[in-house]
């Protein structure tokens, strides 16, 4: 049986390497994007955005004239310790709670900080109210440190899923796949093989991009590296078995890629590979939590920018697990050799 697998395996890494083209794509596409989205948006963000600290989940605009400020994203937090990381980090350019009195945070080192908070000044004295200041210090968070979860994830993403379904199409059309059928190989061997292989050649190339980015641009690292690849081995695992539902059946390669494509943009949209999600709406939030990249970019990030431990992001790490081993069962139920 190990036997059986390990010769499918072999085959498919060497498909790939051999297929000069995509092995180029996979390596620079992630490259380019990272080095030029950096060079563009590194420190600018196109509005304001403040915290407000209270409990409740929506921002009552009349309880203080500055939180119906125009040009300023408000965004709720009830607890006081993330806000205070965002602040520290130049992710929030002003933290408040509107008493009274109004008290609020601010980094002296933020440019925008500086004026949210003359805006806030302004509109607390013109209400008559007191005002108390804290001051916060920190190191600010790239948008090269922010974005490179994403761009690595994204590309994850469409390797996993064109990488496995889109290849399985296509052999069971030129019948790659009957002939495999009339050999000892068993299904699963062979899905097992292909998920090695992808797993392997996808986990190279993105420890490469991560490792090449990382040391050229000097993005953070606040945790383990070994918890951030354990993070990219269990992504990319859900991610290839969400591209085994795919192909397990279907039969032409123009469906096949219409299918990919319907999953992977609203992947992409919704799991906050290039903005954050923080002050969508909750139905928002809560359609994100079922693709597999939110999860993988929640617990990458949370390692990368905030020291996150393996036990913070067992958790995600679990639900991942969990739909691998939903899309693994649906896959192997439906799986068929034959194009008819």
């Amino acid at each position: 049986m190990l036997k059986r697998i390990y010769a499918v395996f072999v085959a498919r890494n060497r498909e790939f390497v051999r297929d000069r083209s995509a092995l180029a794509w996979n390596l620079l596409l992630p490259v380019a994007l990272v080095f030029g989205l950096s060079f563009a948006f590194d420190g600018q963000r196109d509005e304001y955005t403040v915290g407000v600290l209270q409990a409740e989940a929506d921002i009552d605009t009349s309880s203080h004239p500055f939180l119906a400020t125009r040009y300023v994203r408000f965004v709720p937090y009830a607890d006081i310790d993330e806000a205070m990381l965002k602040i520290e980090r130049h992710q929030l350019d002003l933290l408040v709670e509107t008493g009274p009195p109004v008290r609020y945070w601010v980094n002296p080192t933020a440019a925008k900080g500086y004026f949210v908070e003359l805006a806030l000044l302004q509109s607390t004295s013109t209400a008559g109210r007191g005002v108390i200041k804290e001051q916060v210090t920190g190191r600010p968070i790239r948008y090269s440190d922010w974005i490179l979860p994403g761009i690595l994830g994204m590309n994850m993403m469409f390797s996993c899923l064109f990488g496995v379904g889109y290849v399985i199409v296509r052999y069971r059309k030129n019948g790659f796949l009957k002939r495999l059928r009339a050999t000892p190989l068993t299904s699963l061997e062979f899905i097992s093989a292909q998920i090695a292989s992808r797993l392997v050649l996808i986990m190279l190339i993105t420890t490469v991009v991560y490792v090449g980015t990382h040391l050229l641009l000097d993005t953070r690292m606040e945790g383990s590296y070994v918890t951030l690849f354990i993070v990219g081995v269990v992504g990319a695992i859900s991610m290839i078995s969400l591209g085994l539902v795919v192909s397990a059946r279907v039969t032409s390669e123009e469906l096949a890629g219409g299918l990919l494509n319907l999953i992977n943009w609203p992947m992409m949209l919704l799991s906050g590979v290039w903005f954050s999600l923080e002050g969508t709406g909750e139905t928002v939030q809560r359609i994100s939590q079922i693709f597999p990249l939110t999860h993988v970019l929640d617990s990458a990030r949370a390692v990368i920018l905030d020291g996150a431990t393996f036990a913070e992001v067992a958790p995600s790490l679990g639900a991942l697990l969990l739909l691998s081993a939903v899309f693994l069962a649906i896959g192997a139920w439906i799986f068929r050799w034959e194009q008819y």
